[in-house]
């Protein structure tokens, strides 16, 4: 599934093309992919005929495009949800749809002219949907490549992810803290802090010498300030690669793959030898997936009382 590194790299392909572009037509090939969407094929065709937009944002693994109203500011958005397979790509007008094309956009920018965006979905767990914009809790902007303090209803219930720039350090440190569970559900519990999927997860909790089974509460202030940098650091480097693929669902809007995968320490490498020990990588069973970790670098720790974590 596209994690936060991955739909960054769709966001950042996408904004320059969408932004202040209009909306000609609308082709639905499979009203499936509305299923996030509350009203009918006619009624999605017929509200985003015309409509402006404003920018691509991104918070955690959720993308959103804002629909400018008649006074400018934007009420609206258009909210992607890109599920197991879903893929955003920019063509040109004379472009071949392909078979796997669910909603098709054709849009015009001032700038650089028509355009189409194909949505592309192998496995139609995917949605587009267009949903009201509400204000944001914090009164920060919503997410990435926004600067307005509104999020899609749809995404209010989601965190802020550890590269958005309102992310507050110390509410999520007092809030993990505070949680009875183990680390890597943590990591992964969307309320909490967002855009952190298997993949990552794994590769931050080995770079932190952090056991996927550690008791939160026996984390301790230090390990879990370390864990954060390496979360940060761990997103970023995918980010300068492009991402993770492992296969042509993975894609930029352009239909490149990412590289990250050639640089995983953890995840995927089982039965290989550590980088930093040189014992050997392991999976287990974790929540329906697999957690990769070395058992010799990654033990689980217990503190007889836990710090506060100010």
């Amino acid at each position: 599934m596209p994690e936060l590194p991955e739909v960054e790299v769709v966001r950042h392909g996408l904004d320059p093309a969408v932004t202040g572009a209009a909306i000609e037509a609308i082709e639905v090939y499979d009203e499936r992919s509305l299923r996030r969407h509350p009203g009918p094929a006619e009624d999605f065709i017929d509200r985003l005929t015309g409509a402006r937009l404003d920018s691509a944002v991104r918070r955690g693994k959720f993308l959103w495009l804002p629909l400018r109203d008649e006074e400018g500011d934007p009420a609206e958005a258009l909210v992607v949800h890109l599920g197991m397979s879903g893929q955003v790509l920019l063509r040109q007008r004379d472009a071949d749809d392909g078979p796997l094309t669910r909603i098709r956009l054709d849009i015009v920018h001032p700038e650089h002219g028509p355009l189409r965006l194909n949505f592309v979905d192998q496995r139609i767990f995917g949605s587009m949907a267009i949903d009201a914009l509400l204000p944001t809790p914090d009164g920060a902007a919503g997410g990435c490549g926004s600067a307005q303090p509104s999020i899609p209803s749809q995404v209010a219930h989601i965190a802020r992810d550890p590269l958005d720039d309102a992310f507050d350090d110390r509410l999520f440190l007092r809030r993990l803290a505070a949680r009875r569970t183990t680390i890597k559900r943590a990591l992964l519990d969307q309320t909490l802090v967002s855009g952190i999927g298997n993949i990552y997860a794994d590769e931050a909790l080995w770079a932190a010498r952090v056991h996927y089974d550690q008791p939160t509460e026996h984390l301790g202030p230090r390990r879990a300030r370390t864990l954060l940098a390496e979360v940060r650091t761990v997103l970023r480097r995918a980010l300068e690669e492009g991402g993770t693929s492992f296969d042509a669902q993975y894609v930029n809007v352009n239909g490149a793959s990412g590289y990250f995968s050639h640089s995983l320490r953890a995840y995927g490498q089982q039965g290989r030898p550590c980088g930093r020990c040189g014992g050997l990588i392991v999976r287990e069973q974790f929540m329906n997936r697999g957690s990769h970790f070395c058992p010799r670098c990654q033990r689980i720790r217990r503190i007889r009382s836990t710090t506060s974590l100010r």
